[in-house]
């Protein structure tokens, strides 16, 4: 798994320390990794952070979402990992596959930067794919990742509705909800986290966050698609009748568990 500390990442040659207060008793430390990228010496400093309340929680989400763009706006991503200079996004099979071979991802910061599509990562067939981009002194926090919810757990949804013409993205959208059927079989493309939260076209890729702060999946399934089809189970048998009527009405995430460190 990727740990469960949030990193807080020091650029002493830029104008400011990023520093959020955020998350239940979340260690926070100076990433060596962007010190030796950029030629630093930066020492950790662990602290134990007050319990967060909903808007240091919609604060941390925010600055771990990104847009991601090709020609036009594709859909949402989530900061997951940094080495050296070198950030991995975490998104959506089908947000990536919608764009061409030329991707950009717009930070929190509104910077623009260029990413490649890792080709040699399996996540088989699980909705889920990778970007990689590289910065040029500037930091970006990283998500802290969650262990699955269980039913009735608060949970909140952010990223970046599209416009109506979908060439680009409304303002980051966070929305509380809580979880309502965790599948013990996933769904096609690997959802198996069903939430009453209300995502939108283009919130694709972003991150479904805990109380505690914590990536617990990415979003992928609005509730009450346009074209109602039947629900199938990864393994191809359909969903009972049910089951499906409630599917329906849910947003749906991949969890995060069972992903390897990347």
């Amino acid at each position: 798994m990727y740990g469960h500390r949030l990193k807080l990442l020091v650029c002493f040659g830029s104008a400011s320390l990023m520093l959020y207060a955020w998350a239940i008793n979340i260690n926070v430390h100076a990433s060596n990794n962007y010190a030796s990228c950029h030629g630093s010496k930066a020492k950790a400093t662990g602290v134990n952070l007050a319990p967060s309340d909903a808007q240091k929680i919609y604060a941390q989400a925010q600055s771990i979402t990104v847009k991601i763009r090709s020609s036009e706006f594709l859909g949402s991503g989530i900061i997951l990992n940094q080495q050296d200079c070198e950030y991995t996004v975490l998104t959506n099979a089908h947000v990536v596959e919608a764009g061409s071979s030329s991707y950009q991802i717009q930070t929190s910061d509104s910077r623009i930067w260029q990413a490649q599509l890792v080709k040699n990562q399996s996540f088989g067939k699980r909705d889920l794919a990778l970007l990689k981009f590289r910065t040029k002194g500037v930091p970006y926090n990283i998500a802290t990742v969650g262990s699955s919810p269980i039913v009735g757990d608060i949970v909140f949804a952010g990223g970046f509705p599209a416009t109506e013409d979908a060439t680009s993205a409304k303002e980051f959208n966070f929305t509380q909800g809580k979880v309502s059927i965790v599948l013990s079989k996933a769904l096609e493309g690997g959802y198996r986290i069903g939430y009453t939260n209300n995502i939108q076209k283009g919130m694709s890729g972003g991150p479904l966050v805990n109380s505690r702060g914590e990536v617990v999946g990415v979003n992928g399934m609005q509730a009450y698609p346009l074209w109602e089809i039947p629900s199938v189970y990864a393994d191809g048998n359909k969903v009972d009748a049910n089951l499906h009527e409630k599917i329906n009405r849910l947003s749906w995430a991949v969890p995060m568990s069972g992903i390897s460190d990347i």
